[in-house]
């Protein structure tokens, strides 16, 4: 059994498909299948079913197998990165994921820095739901994700970022800009948008709302934030979004207005996820460092929230 028998077999697990392993391998595709069949040989097992159309299946061996050899290049990959450190140099790729409602705030900035300190350090992010990124990260696809939870499935190592705020997100003349800094309860009445099924912010919003007792109107669903808040800006609706989608807001921007919510103030906590049995590389423990020095800098900045107005004072009779 040799290490590049494993990354093959690994491959065709991951992809469920003898050519594509193939093309991610380098390597042509018939090469890579009599290395299967080596593998297979050895082991006195049938390890993958090939089924019609090209694509693959474990066999029961196969799963046994696929969990033990991602453990062993797991160990391999941490060996390489041990010496690579035994010289002061970090190199080799980060995998990251991230959810659409925390990638484009955090993730550019820490990216230009890292890269500017070490730029010998490929870094390869995919943006996806929660459920689609945990999804990569058990099959190893990932290094690490950057998510929000609860998380499903599992066991994920998981170590806090953060928590950060939800603020609500009014168009101009929404009549909370001059009223007192409301409750949840007080939304009941609103049309909502919000992102589209399968984003872990809307979940989260419609636990809220629940726990408010009420299940909110909505009107519209969105796949970015950016869209949302435009909508929000043509008088479309009301939504709740993090304090880190509104840190680059324009100071000219008077048709959005951030208001702060009373107490108790809805929040989320953002989380790195991985593997537990797969140690971390140097490279993306460094860029984990560098995503924490980007948060804790948005986290400092308060997004400019609409006061309420003034009472005039009585006139004495």
């Amino acid at each position: 059994m040799e290490m590049h028998q494993l990354r093959y077999f690994t491959a065709v697990a991951r992809t469920g498909n003898f050519t594509r392993a193939a093309e991610q391998c380098h390597i042509a595709q018939p090469s890579l299948s009599q290395q299967i069949r080596k593998l297979e040989e050895e082991l006195d097992e049938k390890l993958i079913l090939r089924l019609p159309g090209g694509k693959s299946r474990l066999t029961p061996a196969g799963e046994i197998l696929l969990g033990r050899a991602n453990r062993i290049l797991a160990e391999a990959q941490s060996a390489v990165e041990e010496l690579r450190d035994r010289q002061k140099v970090i190199s080799g790729a980060v995998r990251l994921g991230a959810i659409p409602t925390i990638a484009p705030f955090l993730i550019p900035e820490a990216l230009l820095a890292f890269n500017a300190e070490h730029p010998q350090v490929e870094l390869v992010v995919h943006e996806a739901t929660t459920e689609q990124l945990l999804t990569q990260l058990e099959r190893n696809e990932l290094d690490f994700v950057m998510v929000s939870p609860p998380l499903t499935g599992g066991p994920w190592h998981t170590e806090v970022l953060g928590v950060e705020p939800l603020y609500l997100v009014v168009p101009d003349g929404n009549r909370y800009i001059k009223q007192r800094a409301p409750l949840l309860d007080d939304l009941r009445e609103e049309e909502f948008i919000l992102m589209r099924e399968g984003h872990c912010l809307t979940g989260q919003v419609m636990r809220f709302c629940k726990l408010a007792e009420f299940r909110p109107r909505v009107r519209f669903l969105s796949a970015q934030v950016e869209t949302l808040k435009a909508l929000i800006r043509s008088g479309a609706g009301v939504s709740l979004l993090p304090s880190m989608a509104l840190a680059n807001a324009s100071p000219a921007d008077t048709s959005l207005h951030v208001i702060a919510f009373r107490d108790p103030v809805p929040q989320r906590e953002i989380v790195f996820a991985s593997l537990p049995d797969f140690p971390l590389p140097r490279a993306a423990k460094e860029f984990q460092n560098q995503l924490r020095a980007v948060f804790a800098k948005r986290q400092a900045y308060q997004p400019p929230t609409a006061k309420p107005a003034k009472k005039k004072p009585a006139r004495k009779r």
